[in-house]
């Protein structure tokens, strides 16, 4: 059973959310927010699999709610809703360690699959969109630190090869395809990249290939 907490300042959104999940035979919806303070207090007591989390809301908003239920250390992990693809709002929130975000106009399947894939572990946002949002907000990436250069450094070759591709934008079929390897293969490569580099998932290890300079924005 994946347990949902969800953020939103309107109580209609929040009722429609609850709505649809709780209609879901996996998911069950622990608790509800009405702006990031609440979130935080109430990750922290519900521990939920997923915070389906608003950006805009009154008094703490959902990029510094992101950031420090992140910097918890708990497990709970972070989708967020936003208006726009290209959204500033977006990218501030893949920065501060959500695990991806949907448009708020998503229809309920993608909704719905978006919580299941955050639960399992993967980042619900196209590798696609992901070097979009960097490249149009690269003037905010803050430069590596020593200890982001360190981990580049544990890093293989081949490991560096797969890093860039992902965040060129390659799934990992296409990665597979040109690398000439299984497509497991790269799985098992992407398993271990993020254990060194200590990035939750995919979103963030992009980004970490942005901040050392492993790839520059186009």
């Amino acid at each position: 059973m994946t347990t949902v907490l969800i953020v939103d300042d309107q109580a209609l959104q929040r009722m429609g959310f609850n709505m649809l999940l709780e209609a879901q035979s996996d998911m069950n919806v622990v608790g509800e927010a009405t702006n990031g303070g609440e979130a935080v207090r109430m990750t922290a007591e519900l521990r939920p699999d997923v915070v389906l989390m608003d950006v805009r809301m009154p008094g703490m908003d959902g990029i510094e709610a992101t950031r420090r239920i992140v910097e918890s250390g708990g497990r709970s992990r972070i989708l967020v809703l936003t208006t726009f693809d290209l959204d500033e709002y977006a990218y501030d929130a893949l920065r501060a360690g959500a695990s991806g975000f949907l448009l708020k106009d998503a229809q309920p399947d993608e909704l719905v699959a978006g919580v299941r894939a955050v639960a399992a572990g993967d980042a619900v946002i196209s590798p696609g969109l992901t070097r979009k949002l960097i490249d149009a907000f690269s003037d905010r990436l803050p430069g590596h630190s020593p200890q982001q250069q360190r981990r580049l450094a544990e890093l293989t070759q081949r490991e560096c090869e797969v890093l860039t591709a992902m965040a060129t934008g390659w799934t990992n079929q296409e990665i597979a395809e040109r690398l000439h390897l299984a497509e497991s293969t790269i799985k098992s490569h992407i398993g271990r990249i993020l254990t060194k580099i200590d990035a939750r998932d995919r979103v963030q290890a992009v980004i970490f290939a942005y901040d050392t300079g492993l790839v520059r924005p186009s």
